[in-house]
């Protein structure tokens, strides 16, 4: 197999460009000897908070953590369904199932390969609780009419926007338009840290209390444990390159919506390739630039460039109701069934270089493939 060359993603060129001052960051977290929570994840929540535009950021140990803990604090719990979509990672349905919860899977939109609004209502119970869209590759599910549908019948709203942290929605960034919006700084993300690390964004002053015990076991102070929680506070290590990464965040989903952009131009003229649909009540950040490859050709297409040294990935080849774990929910989702079949995702990044483009896109219109 050949080796492959242009990664799907590759930290390096982005972490070159911030280089010193993540290594002052750094070098002063470990002068300063706090290493969990601490005055540099204070200083991390506010300004992210002021970035996003919300009254309260919490730091978390991971994105799933967000989504557990985003669940529970807005009284998400055992026997309740959350409504959410079968085209994710599948930490959007476990979380929603590790507070024993039932995950109810709605179909996607062909388009976006989010949600689709319009089944939402069908789905709707006296059980159900909550809704849980998620802003899949970088794009906003339509938000206005899954907040029509949450507040028809009384339900909570917690966006999954691991992957769109930056992106917006009718001007309003994304995970601060719900109750509460849950963010994963895992490092291939748009803001990535250098490890694990996630964040709780709400408006609601008792949703972020709750959600700030949860956290630290539980407890408001040290050693007064009121509820059984977790251990999920963001280390100071973290908080500290995030706070660099955050100062280029704007700049850098820029990067990544000229490179979509470039590919996109290409590859319209490609036969059996769609590239990304850009809807039009919100801006795409490109998370991951992710094509449709019809025909049943998309593993001919990812073995081909991988044969020219080129990573790709595919998310998600399962979707998330087909999975082992959920063997005993039956559901119809056929659009999410079609994209898991076609979708491919081609490298992207805040700082790639335009040989690496041409060279993919190269690839891509070669006639061994193309024909």
């Amino acid at each position: 197999m050949s080796k492959i060359e242009i990664p799907i993603y590759d930290p390096k060129p982005e972490i070159a460009v911030m280089r010193g001052e993540i290594d002052a960051a750094i070098k002063r977290v470990i002068d300063s000897g706090r290493f969990i929570l601490g005055p540099e994840v204070e200083a991390f929540e506010r300004e992210v908070a002021e970035y996003l535009g919300v009254k309260h950021a919490i730091g978390l140990n991971s994105g799933t953590d967000a989504l557990v803990i985003g669940l529970r604090a807005l009284g998400v719990g055992p026997g309740d369904e959350v409504i959410t979509t079968p085209f994710t990672f599948f930490a959007t349905a476990e979380a929603i199932s590790l507070i024993g919860a039932t995950p109810v899977f709605v179909d996607i939109d062909p388009r976006t390969f989010n949600i689709d609004p319009a089944l939402i209502p069908a789905a709707v119970t006296e059980r159900t609780r909550a809704i849980v869209p998620v802003h899949l590759y970088g794009q906003a599910a339509d938000m206005d009419p899954i907040l029509a549908v949450a507040k028809e019948h009384g339900l909570k709203v917690l966006e999954d926007t691991a992957q769109a942290f930056g992106a917006d929605y009718r001007g309003k960034k994304l995970g601060t338009i719900g109750d509460a919006g849950a963010y994963s700084f895992f490092p291939t993300k748009n803001l990535g840290g250098f490890g694990d690390g996630g964040l709780l964004a709400t408006n609601d002053d008792e949703v972020a209390e709750l959600a700030r015990m949860l956290r630290a076991h539980g407890a408001k102070k040290k050693y007064q444990n009121e509820l059984l929680g977790y251990n999920s506070r963001l280390d100071a290590m973290q908080a500290a390159v995030l706070r660099v990464k955050l100062r280029y965040i704007d700049e850098f989903n820029e990067a990544r919506r000229r490179l979509a952009h470039a590919y996109s131009e290409k590859l319209a003229e490609v036969e059996g390739v769609i590239p990304p649909f850009e809807a039009a009540y919100g801006t795409h950040v490109y998370h991951q630039y992710t094509i449709r490859v019809t025909e049943g050709r998309r593993d001919q297409l990812k073995d081909h460039l991988a044969a020219r040294g080129i990573g790709t990935m595919i998310y998600y080849p399962i979707p998330v109701h087909r999975l082992a774990v959920y063997s005993d929910i039956d559901v119809d989702s056929p659009i999410a069934e079609d994209a898991a079949r076609e979708a491919l995702s081609l490298p992207m990044g805040p700082v790639v270089d335009e040989r690496v483009k041409e060279k993919v896109l190269a690839a891509i219109n070669e006639a061994k493939w193309a024909s």
